[in-house]
């Protein structure tokens, strides 16, 4: 009976669609694992096609290259430790979430989910089977339980892999960061450990995957829920946990723990690492931006600048007859703050041509929205022309409260293929300036030091779109704006419980119905980093015809 098992832990970022790539890094991982002598090598949820698949999975050519590369990985990792990889598993007629687990040149035991997630960004019953509950597999004389991500999230599984007789528990994961993250899964886990007396490891994976960033975060609890260990979150690591029997059970030797940053940082982080990992995973190596010297496009070029670094992004000034000489200034202080390049186009004469062409369409009409909306197309149509050019993914730059109310140009300065902020309402964007300016961290390709210009922080927030104009000319302080737009999409709140809150109900009942009518921008929109439980796209699901309006 041995009293010492290795477990080293890879908290790696997979790529959607990559098996070779994502086998080679498997067995790189078991390579370092063998060096360290380690018994087993764990890696993440459905590691070897990337997570989520979403319907890739059900296409079957995809899944039978996905076995066939665990089938080879077995045999290629045959003389050494153990390896647990995430893959799809077919029995029968039935798909599965799996989990391999690899041993001495052969495929030793094949764990199945059973709670498939249906809620928030997860669809995982209508692309896999519920499996059966299933119990322990051995890997050198220890029984290990492992119950693939949401079946921990439920007492049934791990408390029938404890009566089964499970000594030490890994949880394989793909879960995706939102704000308090981390503590929902620590108290949950904890409660695991605390129904079934048993260790257990929380291994998740990080990186970027279209809206959604994994955070890693993985951790190592002991027997009455105490923390043995804590990886960092959003970082790539390998970590071996020694675990040894005592007369109380299993116990993990003390590793180290590392913090969590606060909301802040960890918002600003999933920021910079979904953009650079979407820009990798599609094959994109430079961004270009407008730069009008508003918050919204000065944040979206620090976090480009941060994720890509300076010399990669480019950011454009397209001043109109309404462009503030303050803007200006302002938009040229933060690209030389960042370092990165600055270009200059006038859509003057653009514009002047579009006007002409109108004209005899636009006689005896009065100039209003429409002359407006022309200025933003003209400016998205030049910086998809660069992006065309260059190869330079056009990044846009909305924050939430913008998106939410529809107070932003389809076609104009909706135009991109990503958007960093989308998730992020404009009051958490002065914050996010302020944080940033403040603070530098390894991971931060852009400069130190002030890289947002105070005056951008400090300025009323305008569209510049004609004289004099304001954000509050159209639409509630931000303050009042994002209290209301929180409780209607966060929190799902009828208008009468909003008013009792406070809120005006003129004001409520107007921004109910800016939400409502700006679906279809929103279904038109780039894809943008989740941050809330609540983001635009797969939280929230509304039609975009839709009569139905809060009778309150």
């Amino acid at each position: 009976m041995t009293d010492i098992f290795r477990l080293q832990l890879a908290q790696l970022n997979p790529v959607v669609g990559d098996i070779a790539g994502n086998a080679t890094r498997a067995r790189a991982a078991w390579a370092s694992a063998k060096a360290a002598g380690a018994d087993m090598v764990a890696l993440t949820e459905m590691f070897i096609t990337g997570y989520q698949t979403q319907d890739l999975i059900l296409k079957p050519a995809f899944v039978s290259d996905a076995i066939a590369a665990v089938e080879r990985l077995a045999a290629d990792c045959a003389d050494g430790p153990a390896l647990g990889i995430g893959g799809p598993v077919l029995a029968g007629l039935k798909l599965y979430n799996g989990y391999y687990i690899l041993h001495g040149g052969k495929i030793q035991a094949r764990v199945l989910k059973h709670h498939l997630p249906n809620d928030a960004v997860f669809d995982e019953r209508r692309v896999f089977a519920s499996a059966d509950v299933h119990g322990p597999y051995v890997v050198n004389g220890v029984r290990i339980g492992t119950p693939i991500c949401e079946d921990a999230w439920h007492p049934d599984v791990v408390e029938t892999l404890a009566e089964t007789g499970a000594e030490i528990l890994l949880v394989p994961n793909g879960s995706p960061y939102h704000r308090g993250k981390p503590n929902l899964r620590l108290n949950l886990m904890v409660s695991r450990v605390v129904e079934t007396g048993l260790p257990l490891v929380y291994l998740n994976m990080v990186g970027g995957q279209d809206d959604q960033v994994f955070d890693g975060s993985s951790m190592v609890l002991n027997p009455g829920g105490r923390l043995a260990a804590q990886l960092p979150q959003f970082d790539e690591t390998e970590v071996l946990v020694t675990f040894r029997r005592t007369v109380e059970g299993w116990q993990a030797d003390p590793g180290e723990i590392h913090e969590i940053p606060p909301i802040g940082e960890a918002d600003y982080r999933a920021c910079v690492l979904a953009l650079g990992d979407y820009m990798r995973k599609t094959g994109f190596g430079k961004a270009v931006l407008g730069l009008s010297g508003g918050i919204d496009s000065a944040i979206v070029a620090a976090m480009a600048v941060d994720a890509l670094g300076p010399e990669n992004v480019r950011c454009v000034m397209l001043p109109s007859e309404f462009t503030s000489a303050h803007s200006l200034e302002d938009a040229t202080a933060a690209a030389r703050a960042l370092g990165c390049r600055l270009d200059t186009i006038p859509i003057s004469g653009p514009q002047a041509a579009v006007t002409e062409a109108l004209a005899p369409l636009f006689a005896g009409t009065e100039p209003g929205i429409t002359e407006e909306n022309i200025q933003s197309r003209i400016r998205g149509l030049l910086l998809m022309a660069l992006s065309n050019k260059f190869g330079e993914m056009l990044l846009t730059t909305g924050n939430k409260s913008e998106m939410a109310v529809g107070y932003c140009t389809i076609y104009g300065d909706m135009n991109g293929g990503y958007n960093p902020v989308k998730d992020m309402y404009k009051t958490r964007m002065f914050l996010t300036a302020r944080w940033r300016n403040e603070h530098h961290r390894p991971w931060m390709k852009g400069p130190a030091g002030e890289v947002i210009p105070q005056r951008i922080i400090e300025k009323p927030p305008s569209a510049e779109l004609r004289a004099n104009q304001t954000d509050q000319d159209s639409l509630p302080p931000y303050e009042i704006l994002d209290e209301i737009l929180e409780c209607l999409v966060e929190k799902e709140m009828s208008v009468p419980e909003i008013v009792a809150l406070g809120h005006d109900h003129a004001t409520v009942k107007k921004v109910e119905h800016l939400l409502y009518i700006a679906e279809y921008k929103r279904f038109q929109s780039a894809p943008g980093v989740r941050l809330t439980q609540r983001a635009f796209w797969l939280d929230r699901r509304y039609p975009i015809a839709n009569r139905w309006r809060d009778p309150g």
